[in-house]
C-alpha cells in the first residue's frame, strides 16, 4: 500500500499571546487554546492532496504526547486523514526522542513518504525531520515549497537564502513543509463531529523500543526584555551622530 505518514504536534495556537509561568519553568498552557502546529497542518494538507490525485492510498497521522494530543489528531481526521496513531508519552519530548519514535513507526507502517512541518512554533528547533532522515538513512528535503511525487522518486522545490533549490529524492524519503507549500483546507463542524467517533490507535514508548531520556536541562524561561522607546532626530547629521555613539556605524 502506498502510505504517507504525517507527524502532527500540539502547540499553543499562533493567535494566543503567550505568558511565562511565575516559576520560569515554561509558558502557561492551562486554559490556553491549543492547535495543530501550522507547519504540520501544511504537511497534512499536502499528503491529502497527493492521495486525492491518486498517488497514495492512505494518509496516517501520528502525534506523540499525553491524552490531550488526541484533540489535534481528531482535527487531522476531520481534514481527511485515514488513520490516527497516538504515542503515549510525556509532553515536551526532545527532538531526538521524537525522531526515534517516528523511526519505529516507519518500520511498522512502511510509508513511501514521511511529511513533517519544517519546525514547531513553540520550540522552533527545526530538528526532527533531519534527525529522522539521519536515523532512517533515507533522503531528505527541508523547507519544501513545492512537491511532485513520482513512482520511485519525489521532486521537491526547497526555499533557501539564495533562492529555490530543486532536489530529486529516491523514495522512501522525508520532506518538511514550509509556509508556501499550500494553504490548508478549512475544517467544517460536521467533519469535526464525525471525527470524534473515529478510533485512535494508542501505542506507548516501550512498545516502540524508545526511552524518553533527556539530553538537555532547561534552566529557565523568561520573557524578552521590553523594547526601549525610540527617539526622534532632526537631521541626518544627528542620526549619524547617535548611531556612532551607539557603536552602530
Amino acid at each position: 500500500m502506498r502510505r504517507i505518514l504525517v507527524a502532527l504536534k500540539r502547540v499553543v495556537d499562533y493567535s494566543v499571546r503567550v505568558h511565562v509561568r511565575a516559576d520560569a519553568s515554561g509558558v502557561v498552557t492551562d486554559g490556553v487554546k491549543m492547535s495543530v502546529n501550522p507547519f504540520c497542518e501544511i504537511a497534512l494538507e499536502e499528503a491529502l492532496r497527493i492521495r486525492e490525485r491518486g498517488q497514495a492510498d492512505e494518509v496516517v497521522i501520528v502525534s506523540i504526547g499525553p491524552d490531550e494530543v488526541a484533540q489535534q489528531l481528531r482535527t487531522g481526521l476531520a481534514m481527511g486523514a485515514d488513520r490516527a496513531i497516538r504515542v503515549a508519552a510525556p509532553a515536551g519530548l526532545e527532538a531526538l526522542t521524537v525522531a526515534r519514535c517516528l523511526l519505529a513507526l516507519t518500520a511498522r507502517e512502511s510509508p513511501l513518504l514521511v511529511l513533517l512541518g519544517k519546525q514547531a512554533i513553540d520550540s522552533d528547533n527545526n530538528q526532527t525531520g533531519q534527525m529522522l532522515a539521519g536515523l532512517w538513512n533515507r533522503p531528505q528535503a527541508t523547507f519544501a515549497s513545492r512537491l511532485r511525487l513520482g513512482d520511485s522518486a519525489v521532486t521537491v522545490d526547497r526555499e533557501t537564502d539564495q533562492g529555490i533549490e530543486v532536489l530529486e529524492l529516491d523514495l522512501p524519503a522525508v520532506v518538511t513543509a514550509d509556509l508556501r507549500l499550500n494553504e490548508p483546507r478549512y475544517v467544517k463542524l460536521p467533519q469535526l463531529l464525525k471525527a470524534r467517533k473515529e478510533p485512535i490507535e494508542t501505542l506507548d514508548l516501550a512498545a516502540l523500543g524508545v526511552e524518553p531520556g533527556a539530553q538537555f536541562e532547561r534552566l529557565g524561561v523568561s520573557a524578552p526584555p521590553a523594547r526601549a522607546a525610540g527617539i526622534r532626530v532632526d537631521s541626518a547629521t544627528a542620526l549619524v551622530r547617535v548611531l556612532t555613539e551607539r557603536g552602530l556605524v
